[in-house]
């Protein structure tokens, strides 16, 4: 007969596949201390620019326990995100990063781990958890590594030898104690595929971005004039960039997604040039309404394609 931790691990794992997760992982809710002198030593290189809220919460985002009293397992799980085929065809269209063409992941995925959280509390009974979709401080990368779903690769993702990197990661934190996975072996091998294809050298050594010289941090994080100095290094890129997953040989494993919502909206797939320069207010409201591109609004798209424009 399973122990409860046994069966219970089982359940979440079984209803993590049903909601559409391709992968479900466990571990032990405690205190990150090897990632500790790591994020701290980032974060004084001012490897992540200006984004700020990276400095907030520095305990929290090394001790789940500090976020969900009596905290005892985190539940990792990942949802892919491939499409079928890209938008931009060919060097005629701007590009927009893959895990953008659809509805927002975090509207997705939070509804996701909260219909997991219900079925969880009816099963269990009185349980504690909360969901995370990189929107609190939790080291997601890290858990997941830690529950065995993949080791870090150079570019800083998650790497599954099964689907690449192409795929989100959530999480839930509870007052359960679960049956613990352990992580798996790093893959890269002597590969530098990523470092060498980055355009801005935002991956200046193995496991280590610069995201303040991200391509993504500045279409997306920056708020004022892009440098400069990275001048004619974009592509086309207009709103984040995949090359350092594109060149990794990982994803040559990656398979399309069955996530309705992650289907591009049919408008978008057609843009040209000309639509994204012509773009108004009210055409940006609606293709973007539920879209992680409405991020940047719309001064923030504009000012990407004008960089990219101008000489």
């Amino acid at each position: 007969m399973l122990s409860n931790k046994a069966h219970y691990t089982q359940l979440i794992k079984q209803k993590a596949y049903e909601l559409g997760f391709q992968y479900c992982g466990v571990s032990k809710a405690e205190f990150l201390e090897e990632e500790a002198p790591r994020l701290e030593k980032w974060l004084n290189e001012k490897k992540h620019g200006q984004m700020s809220y990276m400095e907030n919460y520095f305990d929290k985002r090394l001790d789940p326990r500090m976020l969900v009293e009596g905290a005892k397992s985190v539940v990792s799980m990942l949802l892919n995100y491939y499409p079928e085929k890209e938008i931009e065809a060919g060097e005629e269209n701007y590009k927009i990063s893959k895990y953008a063409y659809g509805t927002d992941y975090h509207y997705v995925i939070k509804d996701k781990l909260k219909t997991l959280i219900s079925c969880l509390q009816e099963e269990i009974g009185e349980i504690h958890g909360r969901a995370f979709v990189d929107s609190a401080p939790v080291m997601d990368k890290v858990w997941a590594k830690k529950s065995g779903l993949g080791w870090v690769g150079k570019h800083s993702n998650l790497l599954n030898r099964q689907m690449g990197s192409f795929f989100f990661i959530a999480e839930i934190i509870l007052d359960v104690e679960l049956e613990y996975d352990g992580p798996v072996k790093d893959y890269c091998g002597t590969c530098t595929r990523c470092m060498d294809a980055c355009p801005t050298d935002a991956i200046p050594e193995p496991y280590v971005v610069d995201g303040s010289k991200c391509i993504s941090y500045f279409t997306i994080e920056l708020k004022e004039q892009i440098p400069q100095e990275v001048k004619g290094k974009f592509g086309n890129w207009i709103f984040g960039c995949d090359i350092c997953q594109d060149v990794c040989p990982w994803n040559r494993f990656a398979k399309p997604h069955q996530e309705l919502s992650f289907q591009p909206n049919p408008e978008l797939t057609g843009m040209k040039k000309s639509d994204w320069e012509e773009i108004t207010q009210e055409v940006f409201s609606a293709l973007f309404k539920n879209s992680a591109i409405k991020r940047t609004k719309l001064a923030g798209l504009k000012r990407n394609i004008q960089f990219l424009q101008t000489p």
